[in-house]
């Protein structure tokens, strides 16, 4: 099965090139991308890019966007290309194409966040290291692997459920941009509406929990809500349904 997998998931990490408008414009775009979160913000925010727990507020939310921007092709795309129908008459297992396409959007996006964070690092220590090699703290460093993983995880699991039904790219990627832009500034409009009393005990509660207790409490729940969306597309992917769609 794993062969199967890894089969699908090098189509479509081809796709992904090429729905990026070529090698040139895709260059273009990794460049943008990498320039932003590996050189120009670690060059902004100095030593504090490496050393404070703040960096995963920074981190936490683009492989979302990455992920989406990715995902949206995996279902919807196949159906514009009239190649879906081939893709599930094939032998390949319902779960060999779902775990495959999964596989793909997390190595991507994923993926780049990881080039992005060591690029950071050693953006870093050229500009503000002034001799001393500075490093992510291990809590710092795990949290950044784990939670990136599970977020591109969940964008991934949205953007498959999603997919799956769409008519088209474009329509995939509205309502994904819109999934994930909820997720994203929901907490942040919440948190102007709840009254002040709130508030207050919100941000002691923050002030007074462990950095590790916290990094672990957003992993279980990133756990529990990737368990729950992956069941739900397993049970949504229907193989003679698509087909006849």
């Amino acid at each position: 099965m794993m062969a199967d997998v890894f089969t699908v998931m090098w189509k479509d990490l081809k796709e992904i090139a090429r729905a990026a408008g070529g090698a040139r414009r895709g260059a273009w775009s990794l460049l943008i991308f990498l320039g932003a979160f590996g050189v120009f913000m670690p060059l902004q925010f100095g030593r504090e890019w490496v050393e404070s727990p703040a960096t995963l507020l920074y981190w936490a939310w683009v492989p979302l966007f990455m992920v989406s921007s990715s995902v949206a092709d995996s279902f919807a795309g196949e159906r514009e290309r009239h190649t879906l129908e081939t893709l599930l008459a094939s032998r390949l297992s319902d779960r060999a194409i779902l775990f495959g396409k999964f596989g793909a959007a997390i190595g991507y996006g994923w993926g780049l966040t990881m080039v992005s964070l060591i690029l950071g690092l050693v953006t870093v220590n050229v500009a503000h290291g002034r001799g001393q090699l500075l490093l992510y703290p291990a809590p710092i460093f795990i949290s950044l692997i784990v939670l990136t993983l599970l977020a591109s995880a969940l964008a991934a699991s949205i953007g498959v459920l999603v997919s799956l039904r769409a008519p088209t790219v474009q329509s995939a990627a509205q309502r994904l941009s819109l999934g994930i832009m909820l997720i994203v500034f929901a907490p942040i409009l919440l948190s102007w509406i709840a009254p002040i009393e709130w508030r207050v005990r919100i941000g002691q509660a923050l002030q007074a929990a462990d950095f590790t207790g916290i990094s672990i409490a957003a992993a279980v729940v990133l756990i529990v809500l990737n368990a729950v969306l992956l069941a739900a597309t397993l049970a949504r992917f229907q193989r003679a349904r698509l087909i006849l769609d």
